[in-house]
């Protein structure tokens, strides 16, 4: 991309910042050598060293042509030429006597004087190599928090995007066409602004992304900067905000200069909202320095000063707590909703990633893709790499559709736990409180067809009753929530008509959270209650704790009395048509409970099957039937033909 580094070349001065840390520790060592063996050991003494007792014998015998006498060193030359030196012990008044005796020529040595720029140089290296390490170390520190420099503490944490960090394009985004058009007309504008300027058009200041967790928003991202052939900063929110105030305004002047030096470009920041959420909404006197960057970054957006050519691309899940001033037109001109993708979009989704995957003959992504609502770009993704992982693990060369299978069952439900432990009694438990879910899921109409019920643990669960829509679904109906109270009551109601009041179980714990939501919000929010009519009485507010949303009930105590009664008449009115359910058809429950215990798990089609014909056609290829025998009172069934092991749970 033009305006990039090649990609070959680092940063520094095409320097690795590695190799330089070490070269200049490198010289500082080899500076503290220097010094030492310049001054810390003087200079040798010329000659062989001798003993003073051996200097004193020589003279006497004659052997000593000559000697200089210093204070602490005496150097000579032999009769036969060789030099020598030695050490005098204290002052000895008889050594100027004993060289006369001897015909010894001698003389004093002058001490050599320091000069003032060595003394001072040694007295101030100590100091002047810690003010050395200590800028050193200030540097790097603040290389991490700014751009490098010692006062880079303000500076942009924003990085240029080059090649070599994976190229993304359009081809690689599926499953949102319309956000893609979007963008993409952003870029088709940066590559050809003269088309568009013909009219009177102008190129956008702002896009905003919008979506939940896992759409693809930062995936859009890279694919705009990977067709634009513009330089592309990225940038997170929370890189603005610092515990010093006024940090994160520099940083967002600092990015902005940048980018005119790189101009036309495309800046993005990902999790805006981390930076900007409402003005006013922090502990006591608010979040200075978070608004402080606000405020900056308002003003470079669309302030006095123009900003042409720079295009700010933001990403963010949470548009209800953004700032209004932020979203207006001039700033973010366009609010590009990226949602979850529907079925056709699944199915692209898939392609994408099934194209790195080598896949068997029977693989159909139209299918996965049917049996995967609700997902997101991200979990598909996640479900092809398990399908690969389970494929790798059990030594095959494809990826089938059984892994594919096993995947969504471990990404939907979570891992199997067959390792747990449990009783006879608690996998007759079990077998029954799914038993129930399933037996009034059936016998719901507004109810989604059950897709896989288990009495295997599976992540936190200790057993589940998956459902699955026949289509994608973007509303509910009042029905449609009366028959998921009804289905999540079914556990513990088929608990209690089996073993017994007082041998009701907690793990209905979990259905009993939901339908008490569920019915909260039908009541609080969508006006599905007659007394209370058609209003909202719940609202969502920002947390003053700084804890997210919390939620407020509007009404005086009576209407919250009202509304309490009214979400126990809700849940009770689902616990009584699930109470009905299985008390008129007992024996489909007892036979439904003893098919799980015998399987463990059971497929939706096994199951109306069973409802039918009271019988499971699983091994049908072999021409065998399995006729499943109903239980009834406290008698204890064997455990049957088992797939993959022990195992057993209890309520979800």
């Amino acid at each position: 991309m033009s305006g990039q580094n090649s990609g070959n070349e680092p940063e520094n001065g095409g320097m690795n910042p590695w190799v330089k840390s070490l070269m200049i520790w490198g010289g500082i060592f080899l500076l503290l050598l220097v010094v030492v063996s310049a001054f810390g050991g003087g200079a040798k003494a010329p000659g062989e060293a001798i003993r003073y007792s051996e200097f004193r014998s020589k003279v006497a015998e004659g052997a000593v042509r000559d000697v200089q006498i210093s204070q602490d060193r005496i150097t000579g030359t032999l009769t036969d030429g060789k030099q020598f030196s030695t050490v005098p012990i204290g002052n000895d008044p008889q050594l100027t006597e004993l060289l006369d005796k001897g015909g010894v020529a001698y003389s004093g040595a002058a001490k050599e004087e320091m000069s003032v720029f060595t003394y001072v140089l040694i007295q101030s290296l100590p100091f002047i190599l810690i003010l050395g390490i200590a800028f050193f170390a200030l540097r790097q520190v603040q290389k991490g928090g700014g751009a490098g420099g010692a006062m880079g503490f303000g500076k942009s944490k924003a990085k240029l995007l080059t090649e070599k960090q994976g190229k993304v394009t359009f081809a690689d985004v599926a499953g949102i066409d319309e956000a893609r058009e979007e963008l993409e007309e952003i870029v088709e504008f940066l590559k050809d602004p003269n088309r568009f300027a013909k009219l009177g058009g102008q190129i956008p200041k702002g896009a905003l992304l919008v979506g939940s967790p896992g759409t693809g928003k930062t995936l859009l991202a890279r694919a705009i900067a990977g067709e634009a052939g513009v330089p592309f900063f990225t940038i997170s929110g929370s890189d603005f905000v610092e515990m010093f105030v006024g940090v994160g305004a520099s940083r967002v002047r600092d990015m902005f200069e940048q980018a005119k030096k790189n101009a036309p470009c495309i800046v993005f920041i990902d999790e805006i909202d981390a930076v900007g959420r409402h003005r006013g909404h922090g502990l006591g006197n608010s979040n200075d320095e978070r608004e402080q960057t606000l405020n900056q970054l308002l003003v470079e957006m669309d302030g006095f000063e123009a900003n042409e050519g720079i295009i700010i691309i933001a990403a963010t899940n949470r548009p209800d707590v953004l700032d209004p001033a932020l979203l207006r037109p001039g700033r973010f001109d366009r609010q590009v909703v990226v949602p979850v993708p529907d079925i056709d979009g699944r199915e692209k989704i898939l392609a994408v990633h099934m194209k790195k995957l080598p896949l068997a003959p029977d693989v159909n992504p139209r299918t996965i893709a049917r049996g995967t609502p609700g997902f997101s770009g991200a979990d598909l993704a996640n479900l092809c790499n398990e399908a690969a992982l389970l494929a790798a693990r059990r030594n095959k060369r494809l990826v089938a559709m059984r892994e594919f299978e096993d995947a969504k069952d471990k990404v939907m439900m979570g891992a199997e736990r067959r390792s747990m432990v449990m009783t006879d009694d608690e996998k007759k438990m079990t077998a029954y409180h799914e038993a129930g879910h399933a037996l009034v899921s059936i016998n719901e109409p507004a109810s989604d067809p059950i897709h896989k019920a288990t009495i295997i643990p599976r992540g936190r669960a200790l057993g589940m009753v998956m459902r699955l829509p026949e289509r994608d679904n973007y509303s509910y109906h009042r029905d449609k929530m009366h028959a998921n109270l009804a289905v999540a009551m079914g556990g513990r109601v088929a608990e209690e008509l089996i073993f017994g009041h007082d041998k009701v179980s907690s793990g209905a714990s979990g259905d009993i959270q939901y339908a008490t939501d569920l019915a909260r919000n039908m009541v609080t929010k969508w006006g599905m209650s007659d007394k209370l009519g058609p209003l909202q009485y719940e609202a969502s507010q920002e947390g003053y704790l700084g804890m997210g949303q919390t939620a407020r009930t509007m009404g005086g105590e009576d209407t919250n009395k009202l509304i309490d009664a009214e979400i126990k008449g809700l849940v009770e009115g689902g616990l009584n048509r699930a109470r009905q359910v299985l008390s008129d058809q007992e024996d489909k429950l007892h036979l439904l409970a003893q098919a799980l215990l015998e399987y463990e798990t059971l497929t939706g089609d096994e199951i109306a099957a069973l409802m039918k014909d009271g019988k499971i056609d699983r091994d049908a290829d072999k021409g065998a039937t399995t006729v499943v025998q109903p239980v009834r009172g406290s008698a204890i069934p064997k455990a049957g033909k088992r797939f993959g092991g022990e195992g057993a749970a209890a309520g979800a």
